[in-house]
């Protein structure tokens, strides 16, 4: 005869399934958060250019305020900069012919956004970093940095506009904001998941985070991730072409760029689309650069 205890029974009878309604009730307040705060997606909804790319016009979820996005880059944008200088007090460049051509790109290149750009009132700066990172940045408010380990695989102005371009087009498209506001739907329905199996035992608990996680992460967070890739690519390709520069050096700078960066996971695996994808969508695209570049260059046109 086998004894089992009451306690063991009483256990059992504790544990529970997943509480179905727990997780329907922050989905839905996850919904309202996201369907109430809907912002239009500069440049990719302008007529003049979606009979290029009509897959990308779209609204972006959006809750913080210009003023504090514009804040939060200052000051991440200071402190990496005082970071480079505690690892090496020259490591912001102040004068000579790279740093020459990132302050006159730079500043062509905010004319060229001017247009979409007045009302965010962008403070304008644009810093060369003496590092080997192949790397550059721009964040909300228009504060850029370009690393000079990128210069040899830019190559020249056209190479280095396409990146500043790309990286400009973040900060326009206000992609930081996106991100976060994106985070608090992932923290809002994680917390219904959590909830949910507390009458779980842990192995489950464990195991239905886990697949909620990766759910999150593939089915989420990756594709928005690779989405704003190629809008930059898209809105900087315009900006580029605005500012007189070549546009048909983006596709070869991408090549480059996806030669350096050295083996990479699949797409679905990465927060970038694919060189051979990026090339493609370039391609694609060209052609409006084109018209962009002959229209606004008369004295560099190109057929």
């Amino acid at each position: 005869m086998v004894f089992r205890s009451g306690r063991t029974r009483g256990t059992r009878r504790r544990r529970g399934g997943f509480r179905w309604q727990i997780l329907l009730l922050f989905a839905l307040g996850a919904g309202a958060y996201y369907f109430m705060n809907q912002k239009q997606v500069p440049y990719v909804c302008d007529g003049r250019y979606t009979e290029y790319a009509p897959d990308m016009c779209r609204k972006q979820l959006r809750t913080m305020a210009l003023d504090k996005e514009k804040k939060l880059g200052l000051q991440s944008y200071v402190q990496i900069l005082q970071d480079e200088q505690s690892r090496n007090p020259r490591a912001i460049v102040q004068g000579g012919q790279n740093y020459e051509a990132v302050q006159k790109i730079g500043a062509d290149i905010a004319r060229a956004a001017q247009e979409e750009a007045a009302e965010l009132d962008f403070d304008w700066q644009f810093n060369l970093v003496q590092s080997e990172q192949a790397n550059a940045f721009a964040l909300p408010g228009g504060y850029t940095a370009v690393y000079t380990g990128l210069l040899p695989i830019a190559q020249n102005e056209d190479g280095l506009a396409v990146v500043m371009g790309h990286e400009v087009a973040h900060a326009l498209a206000r992609h930081g904001a996106e991100r976060m506001a994106q985070q608090n739907i992932q923290k809002i329905v994680g917390a219904g998941v959590s909830l949910g199996t507390g009458g779980m035992d842990f192995g489950a608990q464990r195991a239905i985070m886990g697949v909620f996680g990766g759910v999150s992460q593939y089915g989420f967070a990756l594709p928005f991730s690779r989405k704003h890739e190629s809008e930059a690519d898209f809105i900087g390709l315009i900006l580029v072409a605005r500012a007189c520069y070549d546009p048909r050096e983006a596709p070869k700078l991408w090549d480059r760029m996806g030669q350096a960066g050295g083996a990479k996971p699949p797409e679905f695996q990465s927060t970038h689309p694919a060189p051979e994808t990026r090339v493609q969508n370039f391609q694609k695209w060209m052609p409006m650069a084109i018209n962009i570049y002959n229209q606004n260059c008369p004295d560099k046109i190109r057929q």
